[in-house]
């Protein structure tokens, strides 16, 4: 296979683990000469680099606050991306480029991988782009992302101000998935849920890491620096699984792998990486 290269792009972008991850699966899949880079780049300046882009590159990876602006762009979008209402992937496809997301692909296979239950009662934290991704991840218990499928426990999402939460309740009416609100103040709902993601920023779910956990739930936690939360050391003292952001950032990377060079990712590869890169944040 000839030299190619890809990168992610954000702003800031300087703290990326993504060149960890697509560089080990290069090394490991023996493509030499492949480059993956970390090029900062904010919603205005999308369209232009894409534009000036040189054939060889095959694709992105986008972090905020790109991740609306990647739907924009694109000549074309993955049902999954459209369904969630925002995209992680641009893929070259002839003179245009293709935007798909593979966050929801990272939940999910975090979640199975950690033995997290996803068929009861679901309490989400917090409204943006991973929160949107995560209906994703529930909505395919019963099928692909936006083919409709059902979950079988009731999805609540927690969100400081319920007026704002406009578009996860668009991602929730397309993936035709049942969604309750309600406030963060309001932490009845954190002890009825089966399974907690909470994809708050660093800090924000501190608050909540005083309330009676047992080992009959299960925690995502988006964040992984620092480690381990005080949300995640709490379900941890319960007996409770707890599965890091660390991971969701693994497998949502394997799937940009698979997409950008058709091969299969090599995941212990990355993962060991990954390991080196964050020492004991893979949960």
């Amino acid at each position: 296979m000839p030299p190619r290269s890809a990168a992610v792009l954000g702003k800031p972008i300087e703290h990326s683990l993504s060149p960890v991850l697509h560089r080990a699966a290069y090394r490991a899949l023996g493509l030499t000469g492949w480059a993956y880079a970390a090029i900062e780049c904010d919603e205005q300046g999308l369209a232009g680099l894409l534009a000036g882009s040189d054939e060889q590159v095959v694709g992105y990876s986008c972090t905020m606050p790109l991740k609306r602006q990647v739907l924009r762009v694109a000549s074309s979008v993955s049902p999954e991306a459209a369904a969630i209402g925002a995209g992680n992937t641009l893929l070259r496809r002839g003179a245009g480029w293709h935007a798909d997301n593979t966050d929801w692909i990272g939940i999910r296979d975090a979640l199975a991988a950690g033995s997290a239950p996803i068929d009861g009662a679901v309490t989400i934290l917090g409204a943006g782009g991973t929160a949107q991704a995560a209906l994703a991840a529930l909505a395919a218990r019963a099928g692909p992302a936006g083919s409709g499928g059902s979950a079988a426990g009731q999805v609540t999402v927690l969100v400081r101000e319920p007026s704002r939460a406009g578009p996860l309740l668009a991602s929730a009416q397309r993936l035709e998935l049942p969604v309750t609100l309600a406030s963060l103040s309001e932490r009845r709902h954190w002890l009825d849920a089966d399974l907690i993601i909470a994809t708050l920023p660093a800090g924000a779910a501190d608050q909540f890491a005083d309330l009676p956990f047992h080992r009959g739930q299960a925690l995502l936690e988006a964040v992984y620096h620092p480690w381990p939360t005080p949300l995640a050391a709490a379900l941890t003292a319960a007996g409770a699984p707890v599965v890091s952001g660390a991971a969701m950032l693994l497998y949502q990377a394997a799937r940009q792998v698979e997409l950008m060079t058709g091969s299969a990712a090599p995941v212990e590869a990355m993962r060991a990486a990954l390991l080196a890169a964050v020492p004991g944040r893979l949960a």
